[in-house]
């Protein structure tokens, strides 16, 4: 990338937060015992400049993990997608955020890959 043509920007960034969901399409998905381990990754980005003096321009990535501790409390979810946009819109939901990359990742799901997911990255319906 060359960084003299990029636009500044910041963001906020959570990392693998791990939670587990009743989702899924596959038969051994559907027990209600039985959980998915999630692990779900979210990056907010905005061109507002941060003032510290204010604190005006700060992206909250606490209400976005509590958003995701909530999930558990859901009836099953067959699509991640469907998770995926529910975030989505959710993240949205906060002025600031001119754009989101978000990822939803079963690291338990195939044993010959680490992981099986979705990912977007969106920006901002003007």
């Amino acid at each position: 990338m060359d960084w003299r043509n990029q636009a500044d920007y910041q963001a906020a960034i959570l990392e693998d937060v791990e939670v587990s969901v009743r989702c899924g399409l596959h038969p051994w998905e559907q027990h209600p015992e039985r959980p998915n381990r999630l692990l779900v990754s979210v990056e907010l980005y905005t061109a507002t400049v941060f003032d510290a003096e204010s604190g005006h321009g700060y992206l909250d990535y606490d209400r976005v993990r509590d958003e995701i501790l909530r999930w558990p409390k859901r009836g099953h979810t067959p699509l991640l997608e469907t998770l995926l946009a529910d975030l989505t819109d959710f993240v949205f939901e906060d002025p600031l955020v001119d754009a989101a990359r978000i990822s939803i990742r079963k690291p338990d799901i195939f044993n010959e890959t680490r992981a099986a997911g979705v990912e977007w990255f969106q920006k901002r319906q003007t």
